[in-house]
């Protein structure tokens, strides 16, 4: 176990970007395909758009060890109460299983907390049997059927 006290975890600038990329590459996250440095650096400035959407990084010694991508969502129903969805939980890979992703779950959970959120959404590709396991053993359990439909993509 590493010593969680040297972790931090804040909102990304756009200097952090290429280690997020860094991370995805792994073959167990995307399949190891990333955007282009220009293409991932035009979306995050369009996050900006959206009121309540934070890219954030685990760092360590001025290293980034782990990403998430948290959105606070208003909504109608729920008397008005808002929810939040994780996307994009990723650690460095020699360093998993060492508390990074606990770290990073557990500020994702206490921001959806002090937003007063009613419940937390994330979604993780089927393949990924280590991460459910992980999400279980946080408290996270298996809701419903997710359902997709993939479109094709077209070139900006």
């Amino acid at each position: 176990m590493i010593d969680l006290d040297t972790i931090s975890i804040r909102a990304a600038d756009t200097g952090d970007l290429p280690g997020v990329l860094a991370l995805y590459a792994q073959p167990d996250f995307d399949d190891g395909h990333v955007l282009p440095i220009h293409e991932a650096e035009r979306l995050f400035a369009h996050f900006s758009r959206y009121p309540d959407y934070t890219l954030y990084v685990a760092e360590q010694a001025g290293r980034i060890v782990g990403s998430f991508a948290l959105l606070i969502m208003d909504n109608l129903g729920h008397l008005g109460a808002p929810s939040a969805i994780i996307e994009d939980v990723v650690v460095d890979p020699a360093l998993q299983g060492h508390g990074v992703g606990q770290a990073i779950m557990n500020f994702a959970v206490a921001r959806a907390r002090d937003k007063r959120c009613y419940k937390i959404l994330l979604s993780s590709n089927a393949k990924r049997e280590r991460a459910h396991a992980f999400y279980e053993r946080l408290g996270f359990e298996r809701h419903g059927y997710s359902f997709r439909l993939m479109l094709e993509q077209v070139p900006a």
